[in-house]
Order: structure tokens, then sequence, then C-alpha cells
């Protein structure tokens, strides 16, 4: 192989790493700025919390409230050590690079990789990975915040409203940023799916985000999930 084609892979290489940075992160920039004017699950799964920090503070007995902090705390390290294994898996893959690539090269379509392309697309796969697991890490840290928090929170009767409003919205914020960076560590698995055709074609690797932009936009702003809980007019009123 020349060099002058050699250059025109990695440049091809190097586009569609710009374009998928381009989307991972204008998704993420956009969601988030969305989710403080727009109905959507982030936004309605607030109001919830919300709501159930209220009603935990005048309870007496809160260990339902400590057992479903646990519950989402399991679900949290669950994808935390799936990672873990996920990486070693990739680090797996360099090392026997060439028996993979031979496998799809049989693949109708796909790209003739080298060695050099293949190990920069696991790199980068496993550093999206990695992103996840620290994201997946901090939500478990957060949750564990939450659980302290419940437990410190004082005994508060109906008529010190203020108080309560207080309480509840501090600790439903701390869930709900425990909530969002496991939410984000979830969307790297789907565009860790794009990353997967990548090692097919640069081309399908760039259509596979966008359709994976596409699916995360349709399920968190549009779907049914998010008229069955409702608050949409609430959050339209408010904004």
């Amino acid at each position: 192989m020349d060099i002058t084609h050699m250059i025109e892979l990695i440049g091809l290489d190097l586009l569609a790493l710009v374009w998928f940075l381009i989307f991972f992160n204008g998704y993420a920039n956009y969601a988030r700025k969305a989710s403080y004017t727009e109905p959507c699950l982030a936004s309605v799964m607030h109001l919830y919390r919300t709501e159930w920090m209220r009603e935990m503070l005048q309870r007496d007995m809160r260990v339902p409230d400590t057992t479903t902090v646990a519950n989402l705390e399991r679900g949290v390290t669950f994808f935390a050590s799936t990672t873990m294994l996920i990486l070693a898996g990739l680090m797996t893959l360099i090392t026997r690079g060439e028996t993979a690539m031979g496998l799809l090269a049989s693949v109708p379509g796909s790209e003739v990789l080298t060695s050099l392309q293949w190990d920069l697309r696991i790199l980068a796969m496993m550093v999206l990975f990695v992103y996840a697991f620290f994201k997946f890490t901090w939500s478990l840290r957060q949750y564990g915040f939450v659980s302290v928090m419940i437990g410190g929170a004082p005994h508060l009767s109906a008529d010190r409203a203020k108080e309560i409003d207080t309480h509840a919205n501090r600790i439903a914020k701390m869930a709900s940023i425990a909530a969002n960076n496991f939410n984000i560590g979830l969307r790297s698995y789907y565009f860790a799916i794009a990353m997967l055709a990548w090692l097919i074609h640069s081309f399908l690797f760039m259509a596979v985000t966008l359709i994976v932009v596409w699916i995360l936009y349709n399920r968190e702003f549009t779907s049914s999930t998010l008229k069955t809980l409702g608050h949409t007019e609430e959050i339209k009123t408010r904004t």
C-alpha cells in the first residue's frame, strides 16, 4: 500500500471520527439544555423525584426510600462491572486483530483495514467505554450521597411546607444528577453500536451514528413512555 492511499484512508477515518464527536457531543449538549425547557424523560423524572422526596420527608419509616435508592445503585453497578468486561474484551481484540480483520473481510462491502486502522478504531471504542465507566462510577457515588441525604433528613411536619420544599428539592436534584450521569453512560453504549459499524466501513459508521441520535431523540423527547409518565403540560406551563 503506497503512502498516498494510506493518507486517504487515515483522512477518511479522521472525518468519520470528527463526525461522530460532533453528533455525540452535540446531542449531549442539546439534551441537557432542552431538559430545562422542554418535556422529556429527564425533566419529567425530576418532577417525580421531587414528589418522592416530599413524601419521604413526611414519613417516619424511610426503609422503602433507601431500598429504592439501593435498587438504583445495583443497576448502575451492573453497568460499571459490564463496562470493565467490555474493556477487557477490546484489549483482546487489539492483540487478535489479524484474526478479527480476517473474519470481517468476509462481510460484503467491508473495508480492507490495515493494522494501524484496526488499532485506532479499537482504541477509540475503548476511550468511549472508559468515559462510560467514569460516568457510571460517579453516578454510583452520587446515589450514595442521596442515601446519606435521605438518612440525615429531619422529620418535617406538613405545617413546615417551606422546609419540606427546600429539603425535597435538594435531595431530588442530587438524585437527578446521579440519574443524568447514569443516562450519559448508558447513552455511550448506544453510540458504541455505531462504533461497531466502524469496523466494517467508515461511511456505515457515520450513517449508524445518525440513526443512534434519531433513536435517542425519539425515546427521550417523543416516546409513548414520556406521554404515559405525564407532567408534560406542567413543564410547558412552567417554561
